[in-house]
């Protein structure tokens, strides 16, 4: 099997390639990535020497590009790349929309072009951030109406309703799934839980939105991987999957439960990494709470977590503690300018 993984130099992406490689060596992975901020090689570092994973550095836009990529005999395309983050696209929303739907247009049009087996298939990485806003009852579910909040979510939104319409029109094998939020290694510490850690090894304050009572529902970026890995084998072209981890927590229960074992781990006296917690100014158009149902994938293909977030979170903690210097070289510069605006200046 030849992959196309887009945005594989990315959190989820690099930890896809990873487990798929170690899950079937046989198989084939291009990784497509344009290397923007959140992009880095360094965490395919272990990559390097296998031949079965070949880095091209490129745009998902670039019709040309993907299109010579495609007639390679690529037999899937998992679509990661992505901009991401709610608050840059809050700043600037017009990457998002370039990246996210006419990114995503690019390489449904060249897969259309390029397939003729029926052993292809294309999926869109997606967000449970395209339904919108819960209120404190109820889950999303895959019938859910799509109502995005922000630029961002927007775009994914865009996105997956063009990879339907690739499905309706063109009959091409489509699959869309939407998770709740990922956390483990290798994730950019823009991000909530990578951001309190690092800022606690640094002793610095950690920023928390609003009254901190925004809820998410956490998933292990490796049962992650692991779903859709299944949907590779047992998806139905068509179908939009959730994927959650059934583990809702509010904003301040998880900072509060980081810096806890961050005391714990590293000896500190109880309540000195707890002191540096910070209330800011909530950002505009933040949803209050996120909740998945994630039993259709648990029906149709056997898939549902198994990493506990216990045991996820400190597994979590300890990376960021023993590999300070993958993060402290991206803290800094463009990252930092952007930290300022977002929290210092808030």
């Amino acid at each position: 099997m030849r992959l196309l993984v887009t945005g594989g130099a990315g959190f989820i992406g690099s930890n896809f390639i990873r487990y798929i490689l170690k899950k079937d060596p046989d198989c084939n992975v291009v990784n497509l990535d344009k290397l923007t901020y959140a992009g880095n090689l360094e965490s395919l570092k272990d990559m390097e020497d296998n031949q079965n994973c070949r880095f091209v550095h490129g745009d998902i836009t670039d019709a040309e590009l993907v299109r010579g990529i495609m007639e390679e005999g690529i037999d899937v395309v998992i679509n990661f790349a992505a901009e991401s983050h709610v608050d840059r696209s809050i700043e600037d929303s017009f990457s998002f929309v370039g990246t996210n739907i006419q990114g995503t247009q690019v390489l449904l049009d060249a897969a259309r072009k390029c397939w003729r087996s029926d052993n292809n298939l294309f999926i869109q990485i997606s967000t449970d951030e395209v339904y919108g806003s819960l209120g404190p009852d109820g889950l999303f579910v895959e019938s859910t109406d799509l109502s995005p909040n922000s630029p961002y979510s927007a775009s994914k939104a865009g996105a997956d309703m063009m990879a339907r319409a690739y499905h309706e029109t063109y009959g091409l094998p489509v699959i869309v799934t939407r998770c709740s939020n990922n956390y483990g290694f290798f994730q950019f510490p823009e991000k909530l839980i990578p951001l309190i850690i690092t800022n606690a090894l640094e002793k610095k304050e950690l920023p928390v939105y609003g009254d901190g009572g925004n809820v998410r529902d956490w998933i292990h970026v490796e049962d992650h991987c692991r779903a859709i890995e299944i949907l590779l084998r047992k998806g139905r072209p068509g179908s939009v999957y959730n994927i959650g981890g059934n583990n809702e927590w509010k904003n301040i229960d998880i900072v509060k439960l980081i810096t806890e074992k961050m005391e714990k781990i590293l000896k500190l006296e109880s309540g000195e990494l707890t002191s540096l917690i910070k209330f800011v100014k909530d950002r505009p158009g933040h949803d209050r709470r996120y909740a998945i149902d994630a039993s259709k994938i648990k029906n149709e293909a056997g898939w549902e977590p198994v990493i506990t977030f216990e045991d996820g979170i400190e597994k979590t903690i300890r990376w960021y503690i023993n590999n300070r210097q993958w993060w402290t070289r991206i803290k800094q510069g463009e990252y930092m300018d952007y930290y300022d605006r977002n929290y210092l200046e808030r």
